[in-house]
Protein backbone atom coordinates (compact mmCIF):
# COMPACT_ATOMS: atom_id res chain seq x y z
CA UNK A 1 0.00 0.00 0.00
CA UNK A 2 1.02 3.70 -0.91
CA UNK A 3 -0.04 6.07 0.99
CA UNK A 4 -0.24 9.70 -0.43
CA UNK A 5 -0.30 13.66 0.54
CA UNK A 6 0.03 16.61 -1.12
CA UNK A 7 1.43 20.00 -0.18
CA UNK A 8 -0.72 23.01 0.38
CA UNK A 9 0.23 23.94 -3.16
CA UNK A 10 -2.28 24.25 -6.03
CA UNK A 11 -2.92 20.68 -7.70
CA UNK A 12 -2.28 22.95 -10.93
CA UNK A 13 1.41 22.65 -10.70
CA UNK A 14 1.65 18.98 -11.72
CA UNK A 15 -0.31 20.70 -14.82
CA UNK A 16 2.35 22.82 -15.31
CA UNK A 17 4.88 20.22 -14.92
CA UNK A 18 3.26 18.29 -18.18
CA UNK A 19 4.12 21.46 -20.56
CA UNK A 20 7.16 21.53 -22.59
CA UNK A 21 7.46 25.38 -21.62
CA UNK A 22 7.55 24.58 -17.53
CA UNK A 23 9.56 21.21 -17.71
CA UNK A 24 12.45 23.41 -19.43
CA UNK A 25 12.30 25.43 -16.18
CA UNK A 26 11.49 22.24 -13.51
CA UNK A 27 13.52 20.16 -11.74
CA UNK A 28 11.69 16.46 -10.78
CA UNK A 29 13.45 15.26 -7.83
CA UNK A 30 12.50 11.97 -5.82
CA UNK A 31 14.39 12.05 -2.60
CA UNK A 32 14.42 8.34 -0.80
CA UNK A 33 15.03 7.44 2.32
CA UNK A 34 15.93 4.35 4.46
CA UNK A 35 15.95 4.28 7.96
CA UNK A 36 16.71 1.81 10.41
CA UNK A 37 17.85 -1.24 8.64
CA UNK A 38 19.43 -2.46 11.54
CA UNK A 39 22.09 -4.83 9.48
CA UNK A 40 19.38 -6.30 7.04
CA UNK A 41 21.61 -5.69 4.47
CA UNK A 42 21.16 -9.10 2.46
CA UNK A 43 18.11 -10.71 1.54
CA UNK A 44 18.81 -13.72 4.27
CA UNK A 45 17.71 -14.49 7.30
CA UNK A 46 21.02 -16.24 9.12
CA UNK A 47 18.55 -16.66 12.30
CA UNK A 48 15.85 -18.43 10.43
CA UNK A 49 17.63 -19.96 7.76
CA UNK A 50 15.49 -18.56 5.04
CA UNK A 51 15.36 -15.73 2.63
CA UNK A 52 14.13 -12.64 3.39
CA UNK A 53 12.13 -10.03 1.66
CA UNK A 54 13.31 -7.16 3.40
CA UNK A 55 16.69 -6.21 3.04
CA UNK A 56 19.01 -3.27 0.67
CA UNK A 57 18.51 -6.13 -1.82
CA UNK A 58 14.92 -5.04 -2.13
CA UNK A 59 15.21 -1.62 -1.62
CA UNK A 60 18.34 -1.70 -4.70
CA UNK A 61 15.33 -2.87 -6.62
CA UNK A 62 12.92 -0.30 -6.03
CA UNK A 63 15.67 2.27 -6.55
CA UNK A 64 17.11 0.73 -9.93
CA UNK A 65 13.32 0.85 -11.33
CA UNK A 66 13.15 4.50 -10.15
CA UNK A 67 16.37 5.26 -12.00
CA UNK A 68 15.24 3.25 -15.68
CA UNK A 69 11.93 5.40 -15.32
CA UNK A 70 14.41 8.46 -16.05
CA UNK A 71 11.52 10.89 -15.30
CA UNK A 72 13.81 11.83 -12.08
CA UNK A 73 16.66 13.22 -10.28
CA UNK A 74 17.28 10.42 -7.64
CA UNK A 75 18.95 11.39 -4.33
CA UNK A 76 19.28 7.93 -1.74
CA UNK A 77 19.73 8.50 1.33
CA UNK A 78 19.97 6.73 5.06
CA UNK A 79 18.78 7.97 8.18
CA UNK A 80 20.80 5.84 10.79
CA UNK A 81 20.71 2.80 12.94
CA UNK A 82 21.75 0.41 10.14
CA UNK A 83 25.06 -1.32 12.01
CA UNK A 84 23.38 -3.27 14.47
CA UNK A 85 20.63 -5.78 15.21
CA UNK A 86 21.30 -8.85 13.11
CA UNK A 87 23.91 -11.63 13.46
CA UNK A 88 25.29 -10.86 9.75
CA UNK A 89 26.63 -7.08 10.95
CA UNK A 90 27.76 -8.55 14.25
CA UNK A 91 29.81 -10.45 12.34
CA UNK A 92 31.52 -8.26 10.51
CA UNK A 93 31.86 -5.39 13.39
CA UNK A 94 33.33 -7.85 16.09
CA UNK A 95 34.55 -11.03 14.63
CA UNK A 96 36.25 -10.65 11.12
CA UNK A 97 37.30 -6.83 11.19
CA UNK A 98 40.07 -6.87 8.48
CA UNK A 99 39.49 -4.80 5.50
CA UNK A 100 36.54 -3.01 4.23
CA UNK A 101 33.62 -3.52 5.93
CA UNK A 102 30.78 -5.32 3.86
CA UNK A 103 28.69 -2.28 4.76
CA UNK A 104 30.35 0.47 3.21
CA UNK A 105 30.72 -2.14 0.26
CA UNK A 106 27.09 -2.25 -0.20
CA UNK A 107 26.16 1.21 0.61
CA UNK A 108 29.07 2.72 -1.54
CA UNK A 109 27.88 0.34 -4.29
CA UNK A 110 24.29 1.40 -4.10
CA UNK A 111 25.79 5.13 -4.18
CA UNK A 112 24.10 6.82 -1.20
CA UNK A 113 24.19 10.71 -1.38
CA UNK A 114 24.35 10.69 2.38
CA UNK A 115 23.71 9.39 5.87
CA UNK A 116 23.06 10.09 9.09
CA UNK A 117 24.39 8.41 12.28
CA UNK A 118 22.07 6.72 14.80
CA UNK A 119 22.52 5.75 18.33
CA UNK A 120 22.87 2.07 17.73
CA UNK A 121 25.56 2.80 15.41
CA UNK A 122 27.43 4.55 18.08
CA UNK A 123 26.49 1.37 20.24
CA UNK A 124 29.28 -0.42 17.75
CA UNK A 125 31.96 1.80 19.54
CA UNK A 126 34.68 3.96 17.92
CA UNK A 127 36.71 1.32 16.50
CA UNK A 128 33.93 0.21 13.83
CA UNK A 129 32.12 3.72 13.59
CA UNK A 130 35.21 5.90 13.05
CA UNK A 131 36.62 3.00 10.39
CA UNK A 132 33.13 3.18 8.35
CA UNK A 133 33.29 7.08 8.38
CA UNK A 134 36.38 6.79 6.47
CA UNK A 135 35.16 4.00 4.24
CA UNK A 136 32.26 5.36 3.27
CA UNK A 137 32.39 7.45 -0.22
CA UNK A 138 29.25 9.78 1.16
CA UNK A 139 28.96 12.16 4.01
CA UNK A 140 28.22 10.74 7.09
CA UNK A 141 26.13 13.17 9.30
CA UNK A 142 25.09 14.71 12.42
CA UNK A 143 25.07 18.07 13.52
CA UNK A 144 24.27 17.75 17.41
CA UNK A 145 27.41 15.03 18.31
CA UNK A 146 30.52 17.44 19.39
CA UNK A 147 34.08 16.57 19.31
CA UNK A 148 35.31 17.14 22.98
CA UNK A 149 38.45 18.23 21.71
CA UNK A 150 37.44 20.80 18.92
CA UNK A 151 34.20 22.01 20.06
CA UNK A 152 33.27 21.13 16.32
CA UNK A 153 30.80 18.65 15.11
CA UNK A 154 32.20 14.92 15.03
CA UNK A 155 30.72 14.12 11.92
CA UNK A 156 29.66 16.11 9.27
CA UNK A 157 26.70 18.37 9.91
CA UNK A 158 25.51 18.93 6.86
CA UNK A 159 26.06 18.31 2.87
CA UNK A 160 24.96 19.91 -0.02
CA UNK A 161 23.66 18.23 -3.17
CA UNK A 162 23.46 19.80 -6.49
CA UNK A 163 20.54 18.11 -9.32
CA UNK A 164 20.82 20.45 -12.74
CA UNK A 165 21.73 23.58 -11.00
CA UNK A 166 19.40 23.41 -8.14
CA UNK A 167 21.01 23.24 -4.22
CA UNK A 168 19.68 20.96 -2.07
CA UNK A 169 21.00 21.05 1.84
CA UNK A 170 20.89 18.13 3.98
CA UNK A 171 21.36 18.27 7.70
CA UNK A 172 21.47 15.39 10.24
CA UNK A 173 20.97 15.31 13.77
CA UNK A 174 21.06 12.36 16.11
CA UNK A 175 18.76 11.60 19.17
CA UNK A 176 20.70 13.03 22.25
CA UNK A 177 20.16 10.61 24.89
CA UNK A 178 22.91 8.26 23.71
CA UNK A 179 24.93 9.27 27.55
CA UNK A 180 21.49 7.52 28.74
CA UNK A 181 21.92 4.45 27.26
CA UNK A 182 25.34 3.69 26.28
CA UNK A 183 28.70 3.07 28.34
CA UNK A 184 30.90 6.41 28.09
CA UNK A 185 33.38 4.09 26.02
CA UNK A 186 31.38 3.66 23.13
CA UNK A 187 31.24 7.42 23.21
CA UNK A 188 34.30 8.68 24.17
CA UNK A 189 35.52 12.48 22.81
CA UNK A 190 31.77 13.12 22.56
CA UNK A 191 28.76 15.36 23.33
CA UNK A 192 25.43 14.92 22.97
CA UNK A 193 23.86 18.75 22.03
CA UNK A 194 19.87 19.00 21.90
CA UNK A 195 17.88 18.97 18.71
CA UNK A 196 15.72 21.45 18.75
CA UNK A 197 18.64 24.47 19.80
CA UNK A 198 20.69 22.59 17.20
CA UNK A 199 18.19 23.14 14.37
CA UNK A 200 17.91 26.52 14.67
CA UNK A 201 21.49 27.63 14.21
CA UNK A 202 22.25 24.98 11.59
CA UNK A 203 19.31 25.86 9.26
CA UNK A 204 20.09 30.20 9.97
CA UNK A 205 23.89 29.12 9.12
CA UNK A 206 23.04 27.09 5.96
CA UNK A 207 20.05 29.36 4.72
CA UNK A 208 22.33 32.45 5.49
CA UNK A 209 25.28 30.92 3.67
CA UNK A 210 24.45 27.97 1.41
CA UNK A 211 21.13 29.64 0.11
CA UNK A 212 20.12 26.42 -0.76
CA UNK A 213 17.04 25.75 -3.03
CA UNK A 214 15.46 23.06 -0.64
CA UNK A 215 16.47 22.06 3.09
CA UNK A 216 15.85 18.85 4.23
CA UNK A 217 16.46 17.48 7.98
CA UNK A 218 17.94 13.91 7.98
CA UNK A 219 17.07 13.40 11.88
CA UNK A 220 17.41 9.78 13.60
CA UNK A 221 14.53 11.47 16.01
CA UNK A 222 10.89 9.89 16.20
CA UNK A 223 8.22 12.09 15.39
CA UNK A 224 5.68 11.87 18.07
CA UNK A 225 3.96 14.96 19.71
CA UNK A 226 6.06 16.02 23.15
CA UNK A 227 3.55 16.27 25.52
CA UNK A 228 4.28 19.95 27.05
CA UNK A 229 3.18 19.58 30.15
CA UNK A 230 6.09 17.06 30.85
CA UNK A 231 8.08 20.25 31.35
CA UNK A 232 11.19 18.76 29.55
CA UNK A 233 13.77 20.77 28.69
CA UNK A 234 14.64 20.41 24.72
CA UNK A 235 17.89 18.50 26.11
CA UNK A 236 16.41 15.69 27.33
CA UNK A 237 13.93 14.82 24.43
CA UNK A 238 14.43 12.12 22.71
CA UNK A 239 11.94 12.29 19.47
CA UNK A 240 11.72 16.25 18.39
CA UNK A 241 11.32 15.43 14.93
CA UNK A 242 7.55 17.55 14.79
CA UNK A 243 9.32 20.18 17.62
CA UNK A 244 11.43 21.15 15.35
CA UNK A 245 8.64 20.98 12.11
CA UNK A 246 6.56 23.55 14.46
CA UNK A 247 9.58 25.93 16.03
CA UNK A 248 12.11 26.20 13.19
CA UNK A 249 11.04 28.15 10.09
CA UNK A 250 12.90 27.13 6.46
CA UNK A 251 12.98 23.31 6.29
CA UNK A 252 10.95 21.55 3.71
CA UNK A 253 10.91 18.38 4.74
CA UNK A 254 11.77 16.22 7.46
CA UNK A 255 12.98 12.52 7.19
CA UNK A 256 12.79 10.78 10.71
CA UNK A 257 13.41 7.63 12.17
CA UNK A 258 14.46 5.74 15.23
CA UNK A 259 11.10 5.41 16.38
CA UNK A 260 10.42 2.36 13.69
CA UNK A 261 7.26 4.22 12.78
CA UNK A 262 5.77 5.48 9.89
CA UNK A 263 4.88 9.25 8.85
CA UNK A 264 3.51 11.14 6.40
CA UNK A 265 1.93 14.04 7.12
CA UNK A 266 2.45 18.20 6.94
CA UNK A 267 3.10 20.35 10.10
CA UNK A 268 2.53 24.48 9.88
CA UNK A 269 5.58 25.81 10.43
CA UNK A 270 6.91 29.40 11.76
CA UNK A 271 6.86 31.08 8.58
CA UNK A 272 4.01 30.61 7.25
CA UNK A 273 4.81 27.09 5.33
CA UNK A 274 4.42 23.86 6.10
CA UNK A 275 6.86 20.96 6.43
CA UNK A 276 6.72 17.30 5.45
CA UNK A 277 7.49 15.06 7.98
CA UNK A 278 8.37 11.51 6.43
CA UNK A 279 9.12 8.54 8.11
CA UNK A 280 10.14 5.01 6.80
CA UNK A 281 9.02 2.41 9.54
CA UNK A 282 12.15 0.09 10.35
CA UNK A 283 14.26 -2.45 8.82
CA UNK A 284 13.69 -1.94 5.02
CA UNK A 285 10.23 -3.01 4.64
CA UNK A 286 9.26 0.47 3.86
CA UNK A 287 10.74 3.46 2.44
CA UNK A 288 10.38 7.14 2.29
CA UNK A 289 9.72 8.66 -0.54
CA UNK A 290 9.84 12.44 -1.10
CA UNK A 291 8.85 13.69 -4.54
CA UNK A 292 9.41 17.45 -5.36
CA UNK A 293 8.59 19.56 -8.15
CA UNK A 294 11.26 22.71 -8.59
CA UNK A 295 9.17 25.01 -10.75
CA UNK A 296 11.01 28.42 -11.58
CA UNK A 297 9.86 31.22 -13.97
CA UNK A 298 11.74 32.33 -17.27
CA UNK A 299 13.55 34.65 -15.35
CA UNK A 300 14.89 32.91 -12.74
CA UNK A 301 13.58 34.73 -9.82
CA UNK A 302 10.06 33.00 -8.81
CA UNK A 303 9.96 29.79 -7.73
CA UNK A 304 7.09 27.44 -6.90
CA UNK A 305 7.18 24.12 -5.16
CA UNK A 306 4.89 21.17 -4.68
CA UNK A 307 5.90 18.26 -2.76
CA UNK A 308 4.39 14.69 -1.96
CA UNK A 309 5.05 12.04 0.35
CA UNK A 310 5.06 8.40 -0.32
CA UNK A 311 5.91 5.26 1.66
CA UNK A 312 6.83 2.59 -0.32
CA UNK A 313 6.83 -1.09 0.87
CA UNK A 314 9.67 -2.26 -0.53
CA UNK A 315 9.26 -5.94 0.58
CA UNK A 316 6.62 -6.39 -1.85
CA UNK A 317 9.51 -6.10 -4.50
CA UNK A 318 11.88 -9.00 -5.77
CA UNK A 319 15.20 -8.53 -4.45
CA UNK A 320 17.84 -7.24 -6.87
CA UNK A 321 19.91 -9.98 -8.59
CA UNK A 322 23.33 -8.28 -9.44
CA UNK A 323 23.25 -6.77 -5.90
CA UNK A 324 22.64 -10.62 -4.55
CA UNK A 325 25.10 -11.97 -6.76
CA UNK A 326 27.87 -9.56 -5.83
CA UNK A 327 27.52 -9.89 -1.89
CA UNK A 328 26.54 -12.79 -1.34
CA UNK A 329 29.59 -14.59 -0.59
CA UNK A 330 29.66 -12.35 2.54
CA UNK A 331 27.25 -14.58 3.84
CA UNK A 332 29.19 -17.65 4.18
CA UNK A 333 31.18 -16.72 6.66
CA UNK A 334 28.85 -15.16 8.54
CA UNK A 335 26.49 -18.71 8.23
CA UNK A 336 29.37 -20.12 9.76
CA UNK A 337 29.65 -17.91 12.75
CA UNK A 338 26.16 -18.21 13.52
CA UNK A 339 25.33 -21.73 13.29
CA UNK A 340 28.27 -22.76 15.73
CA UNK A 341 26.76 -24.93 18.09
CA UNK A 342 27.61 -24.17 21.84
CA UNK A 343 25.39 -26.04 24.15
CA UNK A 344 22.54 -28.14 24.84
CA UNK A 345 19.21 -26.37 26.17
CA UNK A 346 17.15 -28.70 27.82
CA UNK A 347 14.03 -27.73 27.44
CA UNK A 348 12.93 -24.50 25.24
CA UNK A 349 12.73 -21.02 25.86
CA UNK A 350 9.94 -18.67 25.23
CA UNK A 351 10.12 -14.95 25.71
CA UNK A 352 6.05 -14.64 25.32
CA UNK A 353 5.87 -16.01 28.86
CA UNK A 354 8.24 -13.29 30.69
CA UNK A 355 5.69 -10.91 29.84
CA UNK A 356 3.17 -12.07 32.33
CA UNK A 357 5.29 -13.40 35.16
CA UNK A 358 8.74 -15.55 36.27
CA UNK A 359 9.99 -17.28 33.15
CA UNK A 360 12.87 -19.35 32.35
CA UNK A 361 13.72 -16.67 29.14
CA UNK A 362 14.50 -13.68 31.86
CA UNK A 363 15.58 -16.56 34.65
CA UNK A 364 18.48 -17.87 32.54
CA UNK A 365 20.00 -14.13 31.85
CA UNK A 366 19.61 -13.72 35.35
CA UNK A 367 21.54 -16.85 36.21
CA UNK A 368 24.29 -15.44 33.51
CA UNK A 369 24.59 -11.93 34.80
CA UNK A 370 24.84 -13.27 38.82
CA UNK A 371 27.89 -16.05 37.88
CA UNK A 372 29.69 -13.84 35.73
CA UNK A 373 29.53 -10.88 37.57
CA UNK A 374 29.34 -12.72 41.50
CA UNK A 375 27.12 -9.85 41.99
CA UNK A 376 24.36 -10.40 45.13
CA UNK A 377 21.34 -9.33 43.29
CA UNK A 378 20.37 -9.10 38.81
CA UNK A 379 17.82 -6.92 37.09
CA UNK A 380 16.86 -7.83 33.58
CA UNK A 381 14.19 -8.30 31.45
CA UNK A 382 12.72 -9.77 28.13
CA UNK A 383 14.92 -8.55 24.60
CA UNK A 384 12.37 -10.32 22.70
CA UNK A 385 8.90 -9.96 22.29
CA UNK A 386 7.63 -13.23 20.36
CA UNK A 387 10.86 -15.86 20.41
CA UNK A 388 11.21 -19.39 20.86
CA UNK A 389 14.60 -20.91 21.55
CA UNK A 390 14.29 -24.66 20.44
CA UNK A 391 15.15 -27.59 23.24
CA UNK A 392 18.94 -29.22 21.74
CA UNK A 393 21.79 -27.99 20.44
CA UNK A 394 22.32 -23.93 20.84
CA UNK A 395 23.94 -22.05 18.21
CA UNK A 396 25.57 -18.81 18.39
CA UNK A 397 23.31 -17.21 16.26
CA UNK A 398 20.26 -18.26 18.40
CA UNK A 399 21.67 -16.22 21.50
CA UNK A 400 20.59 -13.11 19.43
CA UNK A 401 16.63 -14.34 20.25
CA UNK A 402 17.82 -14.47 23.91
CA UNK A 403 19.58 -11.04 24.07
CA UNK A 404 19.23 -8.70 21.06
CA UNK A 405 21.31 -5.98 21.93
CA UNK A 406 25.14 -5.25 22.15
CA UNK A 407 24.83 -4.02 26.19
CA UNK A 408 27.89 -4.71 28.18
CA UNK A 409 27.33 -5.98 32.09
CA UNK A 410 28.08 -3.33 35.13
CA UNK A 411 27.74 -3.82 38.41
CA UNK A 412 26.40 -1.54 40.41
CA UNK A 413 25.97 -0.61 44.35
CA UNK A 414 22.22 0.00 45.42
CA UNK A 415 20.61 0.79 48.79
CA UNK A 416 17.72 -2.12 49.37
CA UNK A 417 15.44 1.02 49.02
CA UNK A 418 16.32 1.97 46.01
CA UNK A 419 16.32 -1.48 44.67
CA UNK A 420 12.60 -1.66 45.69
CA UNK A 421 12.24 1.64 44.10
CA UNK A 422 13.09 0.42 40.59
CA UNK A 423 11.15 -2.87 40.95
CA UNK A 424 8.08 -0.92 42.11
CA UNK A 425 8.85 1.50 38.98
CA UNK A 426 9.26 -1.21 36.42
CA UNK A 427 5.62 -3.05 37.83
CA UNK A 428 4.15 0.33 38.08
CA UNK A 429 4.50 0.76 34.30
CA UNK A 430 4.25 -3.62 33.35
CA UNK A 431 1.01 -4.27 35.08
CA UNK A 432 -2.31 -3.24 35.69
CA UNK A 433 -4.04 -2.70 38.91
CA UNK A 434 -6.60 -5.40 38.93
CA UNK A 435 -10.09 -5.00 41.38
CA UNK A 436 -11.06 -8.60 40.23
CA UNK A 437 -10.44 -11.37 37.77
CA UNK A 438 -12.03 -9.36 34.95
CA UNK A 439 -9.62 -7.09 34.72
CA UNK A 440 -6.12 -6.94 32.79
CA UNK A 441 -3.45 -8.09 34.13
CA UNK A 442 -0.65 -6.20 31.89
CA UNK A 443 -0.95 -2.13 31.47
CA UNK A 444 -2.33 -1.16 27.83
CA UNK A 445 -2.45 2.13 25.71
CA UNK A 446 -6.01 3.09 26.74
CA UNK A 447 -8.29 5.95 25.00
CA UNK A 448 -9.37 8.61 27.36
CA UNK A 449 -12.42 6.48 28.28
CA UNK A 450 -10.12 4.34 29.73
CA UNK A 451 -10.84 1.17 27.22
CA UNK A 452 -7.89 -0.53 25.83
CA UNK A 453 -6.65 1.32 22.40
CA UNK A 454 -6.80 -1.11 19.32
CA UNK A 455 -6.27 0.34 16.10
CA UNK A 456 -8.14 -1.44 13.42
CA UNK A 457 -6.76 -4.77 12.23
CA UNK A 458 -3.71 -4.59 14.81
CA UNK A 459 -2.92 -6.10 18.13
CA UNK A 460 -3.20 -3.59 21.52
CA UNK A 461 -0.40 -2.15 21.97
CA UNK A 462 1.57 -2.21 25.63
CA UNK A 463 1.86 1.23 27.26
CA UNK A 464 5.50 0.36 28.08
CA UNK A 465 7.98 -1.79 26.14
CA UNK A 466 8.54 -5.20 26.81
CA UNK A 467 12.18 -4.76 27.37
CA UNK A 468 11.28 -2.20 30.03
CA UNK A 469 9.39 -4.91 32.04
CA UNK A 470 12.12 -5.40 34.76
CA UNK A 471 12.55 -8.26 37.00
CA UNK A 472 15.11 -9.03 39.53
CA UNK A 473 17.10 -11.74 40.93
CA UNK A 474 18.29 -12.66 44.08
CA UNK A 475 15.81 -11.27 46.09
CA UNK A 476 11.90 -13.30 46.96
CA UNK A 477 9.62 -10.62 46.56
CA UNK A 478 5.64 -11.28 45.43
CA UNK A 479 3.97 -8.43 43.58
CA UNK A 480 0.64 -7.33 44.65
CA UNK A 481 -1.79 -6.03 41.68
CA UNK A 482 -5.12 -5.34 44.10
CA UNK A 483 -2.54 -2.14 45.15
CA UNK A 484 -1.83 0.98 43.47
CA UNK A 485 1.25 1.46 41.43
CA UNK A 486 4.36 1.97 44.14
CA UNK A 487 3.22 0.03 46.58
CA UNK A 488 3.11 -3.28 44.85
CA UNK A 489 6.40 -4.61 46.26
CA UNK A 490 6.88 -6.79 49.23
CA UNK A 491 10.63 -8.43 49.06
CA UNK A 492 10.80 -11.48 51.70
CA UNK A 493 14.25 -12.04 51.81
CA UNK A 494 17.45 -12.21 49.59
CA UNK A 495 17.15 -15.83 47.84
CA UNK A 496 19.88 -17.74 49.80
CA UNK A 497 17.77 -17.22 52.88
CA UNK A 498 19.37 -13.64 54.25
CA UNK A 499 17.25 -10.93 55.47
CA UNK A 500 16.74 -7.70 52.80
CA UNK A 501 17.79 -5.40 54.68
CA UNK A 502 16.18 -1.71 53.22
CA UNK A 503 19.00 -0.02 54.59
CA UNK A 504 22.34 -1.96 53.60
CA UNK A 505 24.02 -2.16 50.21
CA UNK A 506 24.17 -4.69 47.81
CA UNK A 507 26.06 -5.33 44.50
CA UNK A 508 23.74 -5.43 41.31
CA UNK A 509 24.02 -6.72 37.96
CA UNK A 510 22.30 -4.79 35.44
CA UNK A 511 23.50 -4.20 31.85
CA UNK A 512 24.90 -1.15 30.46
CA UNK A 513 21.76 0.51 28.66
CA UNK A 514 19.49 0.42 32.55
CA UNK A 515 22.66 1.32 34.14
CA UNK A 516 23.08 4.66 32.24
CA UNK A 517 19.56 5.65 32.70
CA UNK A 518 17.82 3.94 30.42
CA UNK A 519 14.31 2.82 31.12
CA UNK A 520 13.96 5.90 33.27
CA UNK A 521 14.35 2.73 36.00
CA UNK A 522 17.54 4.12 38.20
CA UNK A 523 16.43 7.75 37.66
CA UNK A 524 12.48 8.16 37.61
CA UNK A 525 12.29 5.18 39.54
CA UNK A 526 15.20 4.83 42.03
CA UNK A 527 15.54 9.02 42.30
CA UNK A 528 19.21 8.70 41.79
CA UNK A 529 20.65 11.86 39.93
CA UNK A 530 21.70 11.17 36.39
CA UNK A 531 25.03 12.25 37.08
CA UNK A 532 25.42 10.05 39.84
CA UNK A 533 25.16 7.01 38.22
CA UNK A 534 28.63 6.15 36.86
CA UNK A 535 29.92 6.46 40.08
CA UNK A 536 27.74 3.47 41.41
CA UNK A 537 29.45 1.35 38.41
CA UNK A 538 32.14 -0.79 40.51
CA UNK A 539 33.09 -2.76 37.70
CA UNK A 540 31.92 -3.18 33.79
CA UNK A 541 32.42 -5.84 31.28
CA UNK A 542 34.77 -5.22 28.22
CA UNK A 543 32.78 -7.74 25.90
CA UNK A 544 29.11 -7.49 25.27
CA UNK A 545 26.85 -9.65 27.05
CA UNK A 546 25.89 -11.45 24.65
CA UNK A 547 29.54 -12.17 24.16
CA UNK A 548 29.47 -13.47 27.68
CA UNK A 549 26.60 -15.34 27.27
CA UNK A 550 27.95 -17.46 24.83
CA UNK A 551 31.04 -17.86 27.20
CA UNK A 552 28.93 -18.88 29.96
CA UNK A 553 26.59 -21.42 27.77
CA UNK A 554 30.25 -23.26 26.15
CA UNK A 555 31.67 -24.19 30.14
CA UNK A 556 28.00 -24.99 31.23
CA UNK A 557 27.96 -28.07 27.84
CA UNK A 558 24.09 -28.58 28.78
CA UNK A 559 22.11 -26.09 30.49
CA UNK A 560 19.31 -26.76 32.16
CA UNK A 561 16.48 -23.94 32.97
CA UNK A 562 16.01 -22.42 36.33
CA UNK A 563 13.50 -23.96 38.14
CA UNK A 564 13.38 -21.98 41.50
CA UNK A 565 10.77 -19.31 41.10
CA UNK A 566 11.64 -16.31 43.04
CA UNK A 567 8.98 -13.98 42.78
CA UNK A 568 5.12 -14.03 41.50
CA UNK A 569 2.16 -12.16 41.38
CA UNK A 570 -1.12 -12.06 43.17
CA UNK A 571 -3.96 -11.91 43.90
CA UNK A 572 -3.45 -15.92 41.76
CA UNK A 573 -7.03 -16.91 40.87
CA UNK A 574 -7.30 -12.73 39.89
CA UNK A 575 -3.69 -13.40 37.74
CA UNK A 576 -4.58 -16.79 36.24
CA UNK A 577 -7.76 -15.44 34.41
CA UNK A 578 -6.26 -12.38 33.13
CA UNK A 579 -3.21 -13.74 31.75
CA UNK A 580 -5.43 -15.85 29.70
CA UNK A 581 -7.54 -13.21 27.90
CA UNK A 582 -4.72 -10.67 27.87
CA UNK A 583 -2.40 -13.57 26.33
CA UNK A 584 -5.31 -14.01 23.72
CA UNK A 585 -5.53 -10.06 22.82
CA UNK A 586 -1.49 -9.74 22.26
CA UNK A 587 -1.17 -13.08 20.28
CA UNK A 588 -4.79 -14.41 19.25
CA UNK A 589 -4.39 -17.47 21.22
CA UNK A 590 -3.84 -18.56 24.46
CA UNK A 591 -1.08 -20.24 26.08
Amino acid sequence: MIRRHLSFLSLACFALILSPLAAQDTLLLKIIVTTDIHGHILPFDLLENKTRTNSLAQVQAFIKREQQKGTHEIILLDNGDILQGDPFIYYYNFIDTVGVHPLASVMNYMSFDAATIGNHDIEAGHAVYDKLHKQFNFPWLSANIIDDHTNLPYFKPYTILERKGKRIAVLGLCTPLIPQWLPPTLWAGMQFGDLLSTAQNWVHYIRKNEKPDLLIGLFHSGAERVPEEEGKSPALVENAVRLIAEHVGGIGIIFSGHDHRRWNEFVSSPDEDFTLILGGGSHARAVSVATISMISSKDGLAERRETRGDIIEADRLPADQQFTNLFQHLLQPARKFVTQPIAILADSLRSRDALFGYAPFVALIHQVQLETSKAKISFAAPLSYDAIIAQGPVTWGELFKLYRYENQLYVMQLSGHEIKAVLEYSYGKWMNRMQGANDNMLNFNKRSDGRIEVTQGKRPQLATPFYNFESAAGVNYVVDLSKPAGQRIRIRSLSNGQPFVLDETYNVAVNSYRGNGGGGHLTEGAGIAHEDLNRRIKWSSDRDMRFLMKEWFEKQGVITLPTLQNWKVVPELWVEQAKLKDYQLLFGTIP
